[in-house]
């Protein structure tokens, strides 16, 4: 097998295209030939030694992948050899070959393509428990998504749409703000060029947005929080900006606010039944065409380097996904 080994985390140049000896499942786990793997935010922090996860060295980054089946170890009895899956495993993903535990995997329907699978757990999963179980999201609603055409602002817009919701979009170009209107967005706004809390006021009539979804962070949050409806509701997605902002308290007392942390992979820990049936209603949204992934490229495994350079130009629209 070849993988891309982090030995030092010291940025994405210091990985390495190399030939590793193909391992063997243990018990519980499973050996999986990966077709696809796409890129997250956190597979860029982890070989910067920047992500609350830390793997022993050396390691393969790769969070989320998908492929098929090509050994089971001892006591896996829901998995067989040939079945195609998907993981999110946190690391591996980032090479031919990838030893998963089983119980992470997720079984692929018929008609479900590897590249999909590879760009769905995440950002879906992300979105579903934000918007569904954190905010509470009603019928009517308008919801705010920042960094809309990204990987997560793209499953943003979509589920809020398959709840009955008004989806304002705000991206950085017009281009990513015609991407977020093709897949549903009611509104959009290029903040870049436009004035955030004004041109939030204009299309909410005042109101402002019962909710908002921030990935992003830095200096859009204060804006953005300023511009939330009364008893609104706040989702702390991450920050992809870069800065980890700060909010005068304040500012969810005068509104009646509440700032929602969202933490999807905690939840799964912490309530791993809920999160099951979670994910087979997304599979089952899939299934009926309510959501699919948006793949801005697929870039040869090889190729990681630059596709890692590609996502920090901040040009990508949607999901990035390296292919075997």
């Amino acid at each position: 097998m070849h993988a891309w080994l982090c030995e030092n985390p010291t940025g994405v140049d210091a990985l390495q295209w190399k030939e590793l000896p193909t391992p063997a499942p243990k018990t519980g786990e499973v050996l999986i030939e990966i077709k696809a793997a796409s890129l997250n935010f956190p597979d860029l922090l982890i070989v910067q030694n920047k992500y609350q996860m830390k793997p022993a060295l050396p390691f393969v980054p790769g969070s989320e992948y998908a492929g098929i089946v090509a050994a089971v170890g001892e006591g896996v009895t829901q998995l067989k050899v040939g079945q195609s899956v998907a993981c999110l495993s946190g690391t591996g993903g980032f090479g031919t070959h990838t030893i998963a535990p089983a119980a992470l995997c997720m079984p692929l329907p018929p008609g479900f393509p590897h590249v999909d699978a590879a760009a769905f757990i995440m950002i879906y999963a992300t979105s579903y428990h934000a918007l569904v179980d954190r905010a509470q999201l009603k019928a009517g609603e308008t919801v705010l998504v920042l960094g809309a055409a990204g990987g997560v602002g793209t499953s943003a817009i979509q589920i809020a749409k398959g709840m009955g919701a008004r989806v304002i979009a705000a991206a950085s170009t017009d281009e990513k703000c015609d991407l977020c209107k093709s897949i549903g967005a009611d509104a959009t706004i290029n903040y870049t060029r436009q004035d955030l809390r004004e041109a939030v006021k204009d299309l909410t009539g005042g109101k402002g947005p019962e909710v908002i979804y921030d990935p992003v962070g830095g200096d859009v949050t204060e804006p953005a929080f300023r511009s939330i409806a009364w008893r609104g509701r706040y989702l702390v997605i991450g920050f992809a900006a870069g800065p980890i902002p700060s909010l005068p308290l304040n500012l969810p007392l005068l509104k009646g606010a509440s700032i929602v942390g969202v933490f999807w992979g905690s939840f799964a820990k912490h309530e791993p039944k809920a999160n099951a049936a979670m994910m087979m209603e997304l599979a089952r949204w899939y299934a009926d065409g309510r959501i699919k992934p948006v793949i801005d490229r697929t870039m040869p495994m090889a190729e990681l380097k630059a596709a890692f350079a590609h996502m920090g130009s901040r040009s990508v629209k949607g999901k990035l996904v390296m292919v075997n």
